[in-house]
């Protein structure tokens, strides 16, 4: 059962902060949702926004600047949170395993199996509860986009699911967990050492195999400072091309990984979206 934990209005819209008991992860999850307002009776395109290492649900919430645009263009905005919580949840020291760092990945390693599957909630459990508890939500017109971690989960979820989402975008992605040492952490952890079972959590392993998008847009700060060494968008231009998806990677002079950069952008993305989200 969804509990509401807070609804405030905004830019003509409704922003909704719910959590629920998961049975993919087997704790509660909280996640937020923005609807504008809307006719009685309206069905709403849905963007899944998916946010990166150390975010809960409320750093895109508090900071992502997405509601005037969501608002303006009429679409539901949903954002989950990045991995399990609670005091029996399994953690790790670093920033970038454990609590707060699902990769979107379904675990299959000890400590962390029972509760770290995020790939199931994303895909499966929590689009299930939307259809249930947002009767504007329409689920046949969905787009995703995320941030760094979430633009990976972004990109890996449409490519894994094709036709689910109409439109895929991302901020910052982490493009190849197979080439940077935030994946090589993760993806051990989770998966375990066989680097052959880590291509379908790898957008540019996927694309090499065979998956496809039907476009996709990326924006990439210049001044970040993890783009060379963790997020190496230069691999997923290179992946694109030999597939021949067309996608626009913008390299943006001066800006960096942080929420500036993205809400600098997000009403660009909002845009991208719902053009494509259309009935």
């Amino acid at each position: 059962m969804m509990e509401q934990l807070s609804a405030n209005r905004s830019h003509g819209g409704t922003q909704g902060v719910y959590t629920h008991q998961s049975s993919a992860t087997g704790t509660p999850m909280t996640f937020s949702v923005f609807v504008p307002d809307h006719a009685e009776g309206a069905k709403l395109p849905v963007l899944w926004y998916l946010s990166g290492l150390t975010c809960t649900h409320a750093n895109v919430t508090e900071k992502g600047e997405f509601r005037a645009a969501c608002a303006r263009h009429g679409v539901i905005l949903i954002a989950p949170d990045t991995s399990p919580r609670g005091d029996d949840v399994p953690d790790d020291e670093g920033y970038d395993f454990g609590k707060g760092a699902g990769f979107y990945v379904d675990a299959t390693q000890e400590p962390w199996a029972a509760n770290f599957r995020m790939r199931s909630y994303i895909e499966q459990e929590l689009p299930a509860l939307i259809a249930a508890e947002f009767p504007a939500a329409d689920l046949a017109r969905q787009g995703i986009t995320g941030h760094s971690m979430g633009g990976h989960g972004a990109l890996t979820i449409a490519l894994r699911n094709p036709g689910r989402f109409k439109s895929v975008s991302a901020f910052a992605p982490i493009v190849s967990p197979l080439n940077c040492p935030w994946g090589d952490k993760a993806l051990t952890g989770y998966i375990g050492a066989d680097k052959a079972a880590w291509r379908e959590y790898d957008a540019c392993a996927l694309i090499e195999d065979g998956a496809r998008l039907p476009d996709l847009l990326v924006d990439q700060g210049e001044a970040d400072n993890f783009l060379h060494e963790q997020l190496k968008t230069g691999l997923l231009v290179l992946a694109c091309r030999k597939a021949g998806i067309p996608a626009t990677i913008r390299m943006q002079p001066g800006y960096d990984h942080s929420y500036y950069f993205i809400s600098s952008f997000m009403a660009d993305h909002v845009q991208w979206h719902a053009e494509r989200l259309k009935a």
